[in-house]
């Protein structure tokens, strides 16, 4: 794990360069989430970078730091075997941590939801990453479902009782 996290470091390092971002990468000493403890975080410094940097890298709604960890995760990744393969998480300013908390409290608002009417219930508004780490939460928890509806961009995450009918 030590040399994937190198190699990580490294690609990103390599990656603010080439965007003209004097901006360092840790890879320690920083909050991360509990359901990504297997990931490496590599996180962004950007205590050199202005806000307009950071909003730019970040993008509307995540798209342009999901789509950076997208490459990491593609690129680093690519010739190695589906069982060494790592996850890279890459963070700003505590933008994933943050984003995180509010995706748990979307989650468990829609989970009592549809516990207390019996209906389903929609989460908009989330990137397809997003989608997916909440299907992966939900699916561990008894009586409930979730499936993704609609198309980008306008596609949706819906929560439902198991026994309800799509």
């Amino acid at each position: 794990m030590d040399s994937q996290l190198s190699l990580g470091k490294e690609w990103l390092d390599r990656l603010l360069a080439l965007m003209n971002l004097t901006a360092k990468v840790n890879t320690e000493g920083f909050e991360t989430v509990n359901t990504d403890l297997d990931s490496i975080w590599l996180n962004i410094d950007g205590s050199k970078l202005t806000p307009e940097q950071k909003k730019q890298f970040v993008g509307s709604k995540g798209a342009g730091i999901d789509a950076i960890q997208y490459l990491a995760n593609t690129i680093l990744n690519l010739n190695a075997d589906p069982e060494s393969q790592n996850s890279f998480v890459i963070e700003l300013d505590g933008y994933r941590v943050q984003r995180n908390h509010e995706l748990a409290a979307l989650t468990k608002e829609a989970v009592e939801k549809v516990k207390s009417t019996g209906e389903e219930t929609e989460i908009l508004g989330l990137s397809s990453a997003e989608r997916k780490q909440i299907h992966s939460l939900l699916q561990n928890l008894d009586g409930l479902k979730s499936e993704s509806r609609g198309q980008e961009p306008d596609r949706r995450l819906i929560v439902q009782l198991q026994s309800s009918e799509a």
